[in-house]
């Protein structure tokens, strides 16, 4: 059990830090609303990735892909999702923002919940994160192990991991405050990440499994 969690460990540690949505979001949260938002948004991602891991131990994520028409319903609502997401993150990269970076720090404590609601239905509505855990999970499955406690522990490492790679990530972009504030450079990480986070979106609407 040890062995294939540690194998697992490598698997997901790979995965983690290749660049793509979820950090591209984290590190969007930590330099507009500032720290507390961006672990809100982690945290968020980290409990949609512990949600699709045990919905696959469970089997849950295997009733879906099994069915076209479920995993293509899951599809399209997290294209959707994604497209809107990103426009929001354009457009507020259009808008001139009055807010320094104390201002922004102290009101997310508001947006916590938000933070954190956005980073779960980013991962949530992406089926290719239930597809990646029904793919991966069973190779990883020792005998004479409970499936479903095994899987809950390899999606409780990889979301480990996760948050120290966020956490990473928040911390670097916490040193580089005083740049990343800059107005114009948070009006470009907004457009970026939007146009990000927009091409996830038709990206995922037009792939297939």
């Amino acid at each position: 059990m040890v062995r294939d969690l540690l194998s697992f460990a490598v698997v997901a540690g790979l995965l983690t830090i290749v660049p793509g949505l979820d950090t591209a979001l984290v590190l969007r949260a930590a330099v507009r609303r500032g720290r507390r938002c961006a672990f809100a948004t982690a945290l968020g991602v980290g409990s949609g990735t512990l949600v699709w891991g045990v919905a696959a131990a469970a089997g849950v994520s295997a009733l879906v892909t099994a069915s076209e028409l479920g995993y293509t319903a899951l599809r399209v609502a997290g294209a959707m999702y994604l497209v809107w997401l990103g426009i929001s993150m354009i457009r507020d990269g259009f808008r001139h923002s009055a807010a320094t970076p104390e201002t922004a720090e102290d009101h997310s404590r508001e947006g916590l919940f938000g933070a954190w609601a956005r980073g779960l239905g980013t991962n949530l509505l992406n089926p290719k994160v239930g597809v990646f855990y029904v793919a991966v999970l069973p190779q990883f499955l020792p005998e004479g192990v409970s499936p479903l406690v095994m899987g809950c522990a390899l999606a409780l490492v990889h979301n480990v991991e996760g948050m120290l790679w966020f956490a990473a990530i928040i911390c670097a972009a916490s040193r580089a405050k005083a740049w990343l504030s800059r107005d114009v450079v948070r009006r470009a990480m907004d457009s970026l990440t939007g146009m990000v986070v927009v091409g996830f979106g038709f990206k995922l609407a037009t792939s297939h499994r």
